[in-house]
């Protein structure tokens, strides 16, 4: 009797727990289901990688921005001290320029050049596939590694561009209508990186190089989308393929160019391994953008504060631009 009473008892508790086991199970379930929760819940992973590496960073930047935080001190509390510093700083000023007037020249080239190939590209031609997939090898290769092939092909002494121009200058072959001489004082080739206005050039050369497959590639998308009927339309009307391109084929991929744009603008506005690479902001400061100028003087000064002041002067442009860009989006209807 007691054994049964003992069996009964177990039965009733292993029953019970199915039971709260099951319950539990159907309330996750059910709570899955609602497709606000799940989509919580897929968001926490990606929400938690912005905090870690995204939010505390630059809270921590933001912070010590506002001290005189140097490498092994603790740093006070100083207010905009850094920022006034900053200011009055002819190399900061010079490097403020220097990042508006590369981001500005090297994103409009990209564009341009980004749009021509990929009209280009859009066209139906043997091994077409084959291309497109060369052409974004570019943007595939490391940002440290192809860099380092635009330093030697910049290098004073062993420069490809300076060879090309002495084996012109030794066949003696016209260039833009203009015979290469000694006279021109290119037997040698330009200092590529060792003169502030070659040195400017070269980095926009090398950012355009390396950013011109991701307009090729997202035009080229964009491009895909368009109705041929509506080039069907405008050939009966009689226009000119400029006119196709400017009346048809822009305003209809428009909401994707301006993405692709200030997408390139904000990558560009913060880069720092091209320009640290090829010139470390020099010949005399010409080169300095806000991002190597930042580092130098964190990293090689050791003032952490100032850096940080410095990095964080970027951050009013960039939401500034992406503000404007979503309150355009949000007027035309791009969600």
């Amino acid at each position: 009797m007691a054994e049964t009473t003992a069996k009964t008892a177990a039965t009733t508790r292993e029953s019970a727990s199915r039971t709260a086991e099951k319950s539990r199970t159907s309330w996750i379930t059910t709570q899955l289901e609602n497709e606000r929760v799940l989509g919580y819940v897929l968001l926490t992973p990606a929400f938690l990688l912005i905090i870690v590496f995204i939010a505390y960073p630059f809270a921590l930047g933001t912070w010590m921005a506002l001290t005189d935080k140097v490498v092994g001190q603790p740093g006070n509390f100083i207010g905009l001290a850094n920022f006034a510093k900053l200011l009055d700083s002819d190399i900061f000023r010079t490097a403020a320029w220097n990042t508006v007037f590369f981001t500005v020249v090297a994103t409009a080239i990209k564009a341009a050049l980004g749009m021509w190939l990929a009209v280009l590209l859009n066209r139906k031609f043997s091994l077409s596939r084959v291309t497109r997939a060369a052409v974004l090898l570019p943007f595939i290769v490391p940002t440290v590694l192809s860099t380092l092939v635009w330093l030697w092909m910049l290098d004073g002494t062993f420069s490809v561009f300076n060879w090309i121009l002495r084996w012109l200058w030794d066949m003696e072959i016209s260039v833009f209508g203009l015979v290469i001489k000694e006279d021109f004082g290119y037997i040698r080739g330009p200092n590529w990186l060792g003169e502030p206005s070659w040195a400017m050039g070269s980095i926009i050369m090398a950012n355009v190089w390396r950013g011109l497959p991701f307009f090729a590639i997202s035009f080229l998308a964009a491009l895909q989308t368009v109705p041929s009927e509506l080039y069907d339309a405008a050939d009966i009307d009689g226009a000119s393929g400029w006119r196709k391109f400017w009346h048809v084929t822009l305003p209809m991929i428009k909401p994707v160019a301006i993405v692709v744009v200030v997408f390139s603008f904000v990558v560009t506005f913060a880069d720092f391994q091209l320009v640290y690479v090829l010139t470390r902001g020099g010949p005399h400061n010409s080169t300095h953008l806000l991002a190597t100028l930042a580092y130098q003087l964190s990293m090689h000064a050791g003032n952490l504060g100032e850096g940080a002041a410095a990095a964080l002067f970027m951050v009013p442009l960039l939401f500034v631009v992406i503000v404007l860009q979503l309150t355009y989006l949000r007027r035309i209807g791009v969600d």
